[in-house]
């Protein structure tokens, strides 16, 4: 799918821009030629993801609130996008038990009043909300949870993005139905990729430790995941969205976005891959409480977006370690160099984008 062809010189606004996967979908975004505003509040992570490539110079940019509903309405009313992608939120569940009214808030309400502003646009609006795979019940379902399956979350923040589901879908069927705005969420989970600095993910852990010399503390190692590169999962939300927009059947509908069975990996399969290309690197079994109610085991089937959006993942496993292993150790030889990481950012989309051509 030639992406170009459907983003360039489209308005498009994306929320969450200073976030890891924010920031790499405004990237992806100017590479293909949008005018993109972004929204969302400061980078709180020191590296920044959205510092290092400096995003703040290729787009409209907003550091706001999504609570702050009139300032939100004010800025998307005016900008008039014709794409808007929604990624804001309180993403981290140790976070959200330490803070579960701001994760709501954030999660649930930032959600509607994104949803609100929407309504109170003239122009038609193509819009993915950006929910999580965790959003389900989970119970371990070893086959993969489908869209259909029973919503829950016990930790704050799955609770706060079961409920973003719940909101939308009263939304849609009370009064976004029959407009003439397309909605609909995306749920994917455990995103890796160069950039990720956020703390209690297994990435981004390990290779700052790894650059100080010193062992990562590892919480679970047998726990399993879906792991997918960023490029692929926001390219995903972007097909979601074109997809949207060519078929009004897709209006209103949930999609999961994850690799196949075979593609879920141990922590522990994680760390001796690192180990191999990082030779410095290495871990012990922390002895600090794990997550509350952490679960080993979260997949989901995607058999739906493979059908309806003929969308599937393009890189293995170890290319998609490998890029994001590629990418730290490039940032730790050039962290100071601004053009040589926007550079070597951009070659890596750029080669992905060749892969959907």
């Amino acid at each position: 799918m030639n992406l170009k062809k459907y983003f360039k010189n489209k308005r498009v606004i994306v929320t969450g821009h200073t976030g890891f996967k924010g920031a790499w979908l405004t990237m992806i975004l100017h590479i293909l030629g949008a005018k993109i505003m972004g929204i969302s509040l400061k980078p709180n992570t020191k590296p920044s993801f959205f510092k290092i490539l400096n995003i703040e110079k290729i787009v409209k940019n907003n550091f706001l609130n999504i609570n702050e509903k009139n300032k939100l309405e004010k800025k998307i009313i005016n900008f008039k996008p014709d794409y808007l992608f929604h990624l804001a939120a309180q993403p981290l569940i140790n976070i959200s038990y330490e803070k579960p009214n701001q994760t709501w808030h954030t999660n649930l309400i930032g959600t509607i009043n994104i949803i609100e502003a929407i309504l109170k646009l003239k122009k038609k609006c193509i819009c993915v909300l950006v929910t999580s795979d965790k959003c389900y019940e989970n119970t371990e379902k070893k086959s993969g949870y489908i869209e259909s399956d029973r919503l829950g979350g016990v930790d704050p923040y799955s609770a706060s993005k079961a409920a973003a589901e719940i909101a939308f879908r009263s939304y849609y069927v009370s009064f976004l139905k029959n407009s003439k705005h397309k909605l609909a969420t995306a749920r994917a989970g455990n995103v890796i990729g160069g950039g990720d600095w956020n703390f209690g993910r297994i990435i981004p852990d390990c290779v700052i430790m790894a650059s100080r010399n010193k062992a990562v503390n590892i919480r679970n190692i047998n726990s399993s995941r879906p792991w997918q590169h960023v490029i692929e999962i926001v390219c995903g939300y972007l097909n979601l969205a074109i997809s949207l927009n060519k078929n009004e059947k897709l209006n209103g509908q949930n999609f999961n976005f994850g690799p196949i069975k075979r593609k879920i990996v141990k922590v522990s399969e994680i760390l001796i891959k690192i180990k191999k290309t990082w030779p410095k690197f290495h871990w012990k079994l922390s002895k600090i409480k794990e997550v509350k109610n952490e679960t080993n085991l979260l997949v989901l089937n995607c058999e739906k977006s493979k059908k309806k959006l003929k969308w599937n993942l393009k890189l293995s496993f170890n290319q998609t370690l490998n890029l994001t292993l590629e990418w730290y150790k490039f940032y730790y030889k050039n962290k100071n160099n601004t053009k040589k990481m926007i550079f070597f950012t951009k070659n890596q989309i750029k080669e992905y984008l060749e892969l959907l051509s």
